[in-house]
C-alpha cells in the first residue's frame, strides 16, 4: 500500500519528534515535513521539507498533489497561553488550517487526517476528576474554544462526507527535545532546565494545581497508533480522551529532589492559573484503551529520570 505523509507544523514541539519517529518508521523520503519556518538542521537534512503556510489552501493543496500525499498530520496551532494574547490570530490559524485539510479529504485528495485536540476543550463546569469521554464542555479560553469547535467539525466531516479524520485530546506534554510553545503546562518542562541550571524554580501556577500530563514518547506513540488502527476500531470521530499520569508542582518537585536534593520551588501565579483551574485534574481514557489499544509506558518518576539525564547532555 502506498503511503506518503505530510506533517504540517513539523517544526513545533510535537511535530519535531513526530517527524523523526515517522521517518524512521516509513522512510525519510515518504515523510514530508513542512512549517512556516525551517526545521532544525537534522530535520532539514534527513528528508523533504517545504515552507508552508497552513492557512493557505492553494499552497497546501499544491504540496499534497505534488508529493501524492495520502496522510496528513496537522500539528500547526497556537497554544493556550499565547492564544490569549492574540485571540483572532489564534482562531484563524487553528480553524482555517483544519478546514483546509478537511476540504482536501472531502474532495478525495488525501485519505486520512490526524488533528490534535486538547484537554483545553473542557471548562470550569467539567467534572475535574476522571473526566469522562462525553461530558460538559464549556471552554473558557480561545484555544479551548477552537479545539472544541474543531472536534465538532471533524465529526461532521466524517458523518457527512466520510472523511477519515482521527483525533486525541492531548494532556500537557513534556519533552527534552524541543522547547515548549506557549502552553499553560509549559512549567513542567521549564522546571527541569531550571533545576539543573539554577537549583531553583519560580512557578507560574500554585502548588496544588494538579493537571493531566504525558511524556512526549507516549504522546507520539498514541498519535501513530490511532492513525494505524483499522478504521472500524476508531469509533469516536471528534477526539479521544488520552491520559498517562497527573501531578501538581509539589509532586514534580519531589520527583526532581530525588536526583537534585538542593532543588527548591517558589510560587508566583499569573494569568495562566485561571486557565489551569478550568481544566481537569485526571482523565478517564478507557475508550481509547478499549477501542485501539492505547497504553502509556512512562510514570512520573521514569520521565523525571530521562528528562534530567537528557537535558544534562545538552
Amino acid at each position: 500500500m502506498k503511503k506518503r505523509i505530510l506533517i504540517i507544523g513539523a517544526s513545533g514541539q510535537i511535530g519535531t519528534e513526530l517527524t523523526t519517529y515517522l521517518r524512521k518508521k516509513y522512510g525519510s523520503h515518504k515523510v514530508i515535513a513542512s512549517d512556516i519556518v525551517e526545521g532544525d538542521a537534522t530535520m532539514m537534512k534527513e528528508g523533504p521539507f517545504e515552507i508552508l503556510d497552513a492557512m493557505d489552501y492553494d499552497a497546501v493543496e499544491d504540496v499534497v498533489m505534488r508529493y501524492e500525499i495520502t496522510d496528513v498530520y496537522l500539528m500547526a496551532a497556537m497554544l493556550s497561553a499565547t492564544a490569549e494574547k492574540f485571540p483572532m490570530k489564534a482562531w484563524n490559524l487553528n480553524m482555517n488550517s483544519l478546514f483546509n485539510v478537511l476540504n482536501l479529504a472531502r474532495d478525495k485528495k488525501i485519505e486520512k487526517i490526524f488533528w490534535p485536540s486538547s484537554i483545553a476543550v473542557f471548562g470550569p463546569t467539567t467534572p475535574k476528576k476522571e473526566t469522562p469521554q462525553r461530558t460538559t464542555m464549556e471552554p473558557s479560553t480561545v484555544y479551548g474554544i477552537s479545539k472544541q469547535t474543531g472536534e465538532r467539525w471533524c465529526e461532521y466531516y466524517h458523518n457527512r462526507y466520510g472523511v477519515d479524520v482521527r483525533s486525541i485530546r492531548y494532556p500537557g506534554l513534556i519533552s527534552y527535545t524541543t522547547m515548549p510553545g506557549g502552553g499553560t503546562t509549559d512549567y513542567a518542562v521549564d522546571i527541569y532546565y531550571k533545576a539543573l541550571k539554577h537549583k531553583k524554580y519560580v512557578c507560574f501556577l500554585n502548588a496544588e494545581t494538579t493537571l493531566p500530563m504525558m511524556f512526549m514518547p507516549d504522546a507520539i506513540e498514541a498519535t501513530v497508533r490511532i492513525m494505524e488502527a483499522p478504521a472500524d476500531s476508531v469509533k469516536i470521530r471528534n477526539a479521544y480522551n488520552l491520559a498517562a499520569f497527573s501531578f501538581n508542582p509539589e509532586e514534580i518537585t519531589a520527583s526532581i529532589k530525588k536526583h537534585i536534593p538542593e532543588f527548591s520551588i517558589s510560587y508566583e501565579p499569573d494569568f495562566r492559573q485561571a486557565i489551569a483551574d478550568s481544566w481537569p485534574q485526571t482523565i478517564d481514557d478507557s475508550e481509547a484503551r478499549k477501542d485501539w489499544g492505547w497504553q502509556h509506558n512512562y510514570s512520573l518518576e521514569e520521565m523525571t529520570r530521562e528528562m534530567l539525564e537528557n537535558i544534562s547532555k545538552k
